[in-house]
């Protein structure tokens, strides 16, 4: 594909972002598409035959995005408790965040499209967040920062604990208190008894 092609292929993705930040994923059409870009609908075509394919590739951009939240804001010294408390900080940020988010076209497009386990980018992020998470409880644990027997048990309770919470702040309003209350369970239910 041509530099051109390529920068046109990715305006077409950026842009049917925010439409479908917008209006979910079940209510948009290739015409909402074509209209929000500016583009014939053969143009729209080159590149995508209808909006599940687009919305993989919507999806693949977000998973890229969401890969370089951390870059620069963990430092050398930060024990697992610290880079555990500053995840939750940004899933607290993300869910109180009042802008248009991409989650409920997310849930939208997986309740109507049966895709592969293997393809499926909400399981591989919930997967790594589980691996992720792991990682720092058995770290925090060998430092004697954490006390837990089923590391991956915890982070799997986590990310689930997460999940309904990204939920919740989609169907009805989620307090901040709410929010709060949850991630300090699961900071206490972690950290060794002194």
């Amino acid at each position: 594909m041509s530099d051109k092609s390529v920068q046109k292929q990715k305006y077409i993705i950026e842009t049917a972002r925010n439409v479908f930040m917008e209006k979910g994923f079940k209510e948009v059409t290739m015409k909402d598409i074509v209209e929000a870009c500016g583009i014939s609908r053969g143009g729209l075509y080159l590149y995508f035959q209808n909006t599940a394919e687009l919305f993989q590739e919507v999806l693949k951009l977000e998973h890229e995005d969401t890969d370089d939240v951390f870059d620069g804001k963990i430092s050398k010294e930060a024990t697992p408790g610290d880079i555990l408390a500053l995840f939750l900080k940004e899933q607290k940020r993300e869910l109180l965040n009042k802008k248009p988010s991409l989650n409920m076209a997310i849930y939208e497009y997986f309740f109507r499209t049966k895709v592969p386990a293997k393809d499926n980018l909400l399981k591989k992020q919930f997967d790594g967040g589980v691996y992720v998470i792991e990682r720092l409880i058995e770290a925090g644990t060998e430092t004697g920062e954490f006390y837990c027997e089923d590391p991956r048990g915890a982070a799997r309770n986590i990310m689930y604990v997460l999940e309904g919470l990204k939920i919740a702040a989609q169907t009805r309003k989620l307090p901040e208190s709410a929010v709060d209350r949850e991630i300090l369970y699961i900071m206490q239910g972690l950290f060794a008894e002194e």
